[in-house]
């Protein structure tokens, strides 16, 4: 419960003065109110229960809203802590007050359509039902004010609202109490998964930097082993070329006996050379499985993309083909697609590393523009889309970058590239 002992309720200290003056009164009403709810005028806030003050303050009127008021009416003489604020209130809110008329007008006011619904009780029983109904609903503020103040409120019934608020605001700092324990067991777990997940993060980006190391490493041995096994495949076309040429050589009989034992000692040489070749080819197979499954399986993440059928694509008959993004390890694969249906293959890496004031030289050289909208920088479809916009020239956007995503466009191409073929200026390919 509130008290305000130390100023008595009816006295307040006159701004600009040392002294105590009367606080602002306004004129005592003629009679009291009866008690019983049997008139009809709804109670004002100083007619009410020496013990209601306190709740009503403090559930229906917002501590910034009282300041506001306490310093319209008390001007400096407002107290500036919280708590004591509001035992002053209490106070000047027990018998007609200038402050207390301030907040009886405040809560009329604001809880106007609570006193409008209350005003349907005509009963006592009516009304306390219709208190509880506000009370399971959670919804307190205006029936208190509404209930406590109503005609037919009996002191039966405002003790027991008064009790109901009294339990309920117990529960709700309860509540919060546990809110806040569990809002702090949120927080350390949040810390915990965050820390976590960064671990996480940098372990993926160290395992796809070693899978990286891994595939440049077998790339590397399997060029050297497609040059080793080319230059075994040379001598042995040079050993197959003398092998012929002394087999020629060997016409006249007396020289045929020592030409078969040179022709046997050759035979022989090559049977070995052949034994080289062939283990040199069994290991360069052998070589070469190996990088296919390093590539596998540093490409596991996306399917591997299918090589285009070249009679499905069209004949581009050397129309320029522009292709704007994708990954600089497929470039060689792109041009090797667009350059065996017959057209010619431009490139812009999207801003990456070409300069993007390069863009546009190259859009005005295509005849088609592939984007590849997952590798590029934002400036460089902005500008992509607006140039073929505004100069109507066909364009089509790939989402994945791929060989096989190329190969979509290119037959997407397709009927425009035929005489006659009409298609829009931009076209989506997954």
């Amino acid at each position: 419960m509130c008290t305000s002992e130390s100023t008595p309720p009816n006295i307040l200290v006159r701004p600009g003065t040392g002294g105590l003056a009367p606080a602002a009164r306004l004129p005592a009403p003629a009679a009291a109110l009866p008690t019983t709810g049997a008139g009809s005028r709804r109670r004002r806030l100083w007619d009410l229960d020496g013990h209601a003050h306190c709740p009503v303050l403090g559930v229906c009127l917002p501590l910034p809203v009282l300041r506001k008021l306490a310093r319209k009416v008390l001007g400096q003489q407002a107290p500036a802590d919280d708590y004591e604020l509001h035992c002053t209130a209490v106070a000047e809110c027990k018998q007609r007050s200038a402050l207390g008329a301030a907040v009886q007008r405040e809560l009329d006011a604001r809880y106007q359509q609570a006193v409008r619904q209350s005003a349907l009780a005509k009963t006592d029983e009516a009304l306390a039902a219709w208190w509880q109904q506000a009370l399971e609903r959670h919804d307190i503020a205006g029936p208190l004010w509404a209930t406590l103040t109503h005609p037919r409120c009996t002191p039966q019934l405002a003790k027991q609202v008064e009790g109901d608020v009294h339990m309920l605001q117990h529960q709700v700092g309860m509540a919060t109490r546990v809110d806040l324990l569990r809002f702090d067991a949120l927080v350390k777990e949040n810390a915990a998964l965050v820390r976590e997940l960064a671990a996480a993060n940098q372990r993926s980006i160290r395992q796809e930097q070693e899978q990286t190391r891994l595939g440049q490493l077998q790339q590397a041995e399997m060029a050297r082993l497609r040059t080793q096994l080319i230059g075994h495949e040379s001598t042995a076309a040079r050993l197959r070329h003398e092998l012929s040429r002394l087999e020629a050589a060997a016409r006249d009989l007396p020289a045929r006996l020592a030409l078969a034992r040179e022709r046997d000692e050759l035979r022989q040489r090559q049977n070995e050379l052949q034994q080289i070749v062939l283990q040199a080819r069994s290991e360069a197979n052998r070589q070469r499985r190996r990088a296919e499954e390093a590539e596998a399986m540093q490409q596991c993440i996306a399917p591997k993309p299918q090589r285009a059928d070249a009679d499905q694509l069209p004949a581009l008959a050397e129309r320029a083909i522009l292709c704007v993004g994708g990954r600089p390890a497929s470039v060689p694969a792109y041009r090797q697609l667009v350059e065996r249906t017959g057209g010619r293959f431009l490139h812009h890496d999207g801003g990456v590393e070409d300069n993007a004031s390069r863009l546009d030289t190259t859009l005005s050289a295509a005849d088609l523009v592939i984007c590849q909208t997952g590798c590029i920088s934002h400036s460089a479809y902005w500008r992509v889309k607006d140039h073929c916009k505004r100069t109507g020239k066909r364009c089509i956007f790939v989402v994945n970058p791929s060989t096989a995503g190329l190969a979509r466009a290119l037959q997407a191409f397709a009927p425009a590239a035929e005489p006659g073929g009409d298609r829009p200026a931009t076209t989506p390919v997954s």
